[in-house]
């Protein structure tokens, strides 16, 4: 009978446990996102969460505005940016590539095209 009472506790206590654990870790997330997003500064290169490659150009308290081309800004939500980009010259995730340029509008950069 003992056992099936410390069975009975074991059923109880391991959902608790399991939610505990999610609540916890929920919260350690929702701090480094907001230690993120308060680091974040004017100048600063980064990428959103769907991919957009952008330099900070101005913040407040819930946009950025990036500039993703020349003269071209646009506005997203602070909590958007997902990350910065690494400062290394061909690191991935930076659009460096060795041996060509990314800065020309209509191709696909590291692919050389029309025999070029």
């Amino acid at each position: 009978m003992n056992n099936n009472g410390s069975f009975s506790l074991l059923i109880f206590a391991l959902p608790l446990l399991l939610l505990g654990w999610l609540f916890y870790t929920q919260n350690k997330r929702m701090k480094q996102a907001r230690n993120f997003s308060s680091a974040l500064s004017v100048g600063d290169r980064v990428i959103t969460s769907s991919g957009i490659f952008g330099t900070v150009k101005h913040l407040d308290d819930t946009s950025a505005w990036l500039e993703v081309a020349e003269g071209t800004t646009i506005r997203i939500d602070r909590r958007a940016v997902a990350m910065k980009q690494a400062d290394t010259p061909g690191a991935p995730g930076t659009g460096a590539v060795e041996g060509g340029s990314t800065d020309d509008p209509g191709s696909t950069p590291g692919i050389q095209q029309n025999g070029q």
